[in-house]
């Protein structure tokens, strides 16, 4: 009795709004973590550069290169995701980035990249949700990939 009422009030969450949540919430991770990154609007410091050249040596790319792709990409994913633009191809990207930090950088981090990675699979899966600019950009004829 109880389990199937924990699943009609489950049943009411529209897709659209774990999708939306899914989105803002990693993208506001990225997003932070990129602003850290540069002074103004777009300006990498001098200490981001020094933090790739030191803990984040491990990274398998020069390190004034990485930063710049880092900082690029935490932006311009991080953006793409909160309007629900490129869903896929953000997530992926930002996928691929969880992976980096938890191969070369922090290891022993897998907890926090595990949560990152599934909010980020769930996206990679299902898109943007009707919330996102990709639902209207599709033609209508053209049904979501099954999953």
């Amino acid at each position: 009795m109880i389990l199937k009422t924990i699943d009609r009030i489950a049943g009411l969450v529209p897709e659209w709004l774990v999708l939306l949540a899914a989105r803002w919430g990693i993208a506001a991770v990225f997003w932070q973590s990129a602003r850290t990154k540069v002074s103004g609007l777009l300006t990498i410091t001098p200490g981001t550069f020094e933090l790739f050249a030191s803990e984040y040596a491990g990274v398998p790319l020069p390190p004034v290169l990485a930063a710049h792709m880092a900082t690029y990409a935490e932006h311009a994913f991080a953006v793409l995701l909160a309007l629900g633009l490129m869903t896929r191809i953000s997530a992926a990207g930002l996928l691929g980035m969880t992976a980096v930090i938890q191969i070369f950088v922090y290891p022993d981090a897998w907890p926090t990249h595990l949560s990152w990675a599934a909010l980020l699979l769930l996206l990679i899966r299902s898109g943007s949700g009707a919330a996102g600019i990709d639902h209207w950009l599709r033609p209508a004829g053209r049904a979501r990939p099954a999953g």
